[in-house]
């Protein structure tokens, strides 16, 4: 039997991954799971739910240690993780641990997305997981829905989004979604967008003072991506209230800035708000979370999500 095609490699997006002439595709980054949890830290716990068993769709659920005894319901999260929309998960150790520091801090309940990655399953099958997602969470409107975790202790008519890197691009996506078609059951307060994987046919601000870390950028761009551009429906982004966080370093730092300008030119009325993080470069916060600038990033957020709910 010739083997040759089971090694040779027809696609190469390092540090992502490889994908042979067989069809076989190596994941190199980002494959490391861990299981739900009560964290001894945080005293946040956590389970796992499947949302869609035809998909294989999913998400990891998150409640504060003081939730099961109160009878307040909490505000709602609902995260999309990074990773270029080809590594990592939901389950991945870096945003288990980012989630349960989080959902300690905000005082949150939160749904973790797991959607479909790319190249198996192209954009816009990451899109259309997580509003499948979105729409398991919205059923538990009333005291409905399947998961008791969500019926008993979170207000859905105070919901966020929230995502860094791919999933800000996905959080952008579903907020956009919400506001053209609307979401039953669930009021979106405002949406968090950390380090958005956005791009664009042609270069902006500093993007072409690096070529090869661009061309790396473009060509996996291009293998996920039906579009480069921005949806000319921006304006009707379906919350009041939003939070770019931009990192000096990164090379979509312009992108995040554009994307307020464009806002702001699109009728869009809601707030728009921006912090840039110095010195620091992509998802910093997720390499090195106790780190100065990690903890404002985290404080800056909590504050953006709590803001009037007291």
């Amino acid at each position: 039997m010739d083997s040759s095609n089971s090694t040779e490699i027809a696609h190469d997006y390092p540090p992502f991954f490889k994908i042979y002439k067989d069809g076989r595709i190596e994941r190199i980054a980002g494959i490391e799971i861990i299981p739900p949890s009560l964290d001894s830290k945080t005293g946040v716990e956590s389970k796992d739910v499947v949302i869609s068993p035809e998909t294989g769709v999913s998400a990891r659920l998150y409640i504060p240690k003081t939730t099961k005894e109160s009878q307040k319901k909490l505000p709602l999260l609902v995260y999309f993780h990074g990773g270029g929309f080809c590594i990592e998960t939901a389950f991945s150790p870096q945003y288990h641990n980012y989630l349960n520091s989080f959902v300690a801090e905000a005082n949150v309940v939160a749904v973790s997305v797991e959607y479909r990655r790319a190249p198996e399953h192209p954009v816009p099958i990451a899109y259309d997981d997580s509003w499948t997602a979105l729409k398991w969470v919205a059923s538990h409107t009333d005291g409905k829905g399947p998961d008791e975790w969500l019926k008993n202790h979170a207000d859905l008519k105070v919901c966020f989004f929230a995502g860094d890197s791919a999933g800000a691009n996905i959080a952008h996506h579903m907020g956009l979604r919400v506001g053209l078609e609307g979401l039953a059951g669930v009021k979106l307060d405002g949406i968090v967008l950390v380090h958005t994987y956005f791009w664009g046919k042609e270069p902006i601000g500093g993007e072409d003072t690096d070529a090869e870390k661009r061309g790396k950028i473009e060509a996996l761009w291009r293998f996920f991506m039906s579009s480069n551009e921005y949806d000319p429906k921006l304006g009707s982004l379906g919350c009041k209230r939003v939070l770019i966080c931009i990192a000096e370093k990164d090379l979509f730092k312009d992108r995040g800035w554009y994307y307020s300008e464009l806002l702001g030119k699109s009728g869009y009325r809601g707030v728009v708000e921006v912090m840039e993080a110095k010195g620091e470069d992509h998802v910093f916060h997720l390499k090195n979370s106790t780190c100065e600038n990690s903890v404002a990033l985290l404080k800056r957020i909590v504050s953006f999500i709590n803001q009037g709910q007291a």
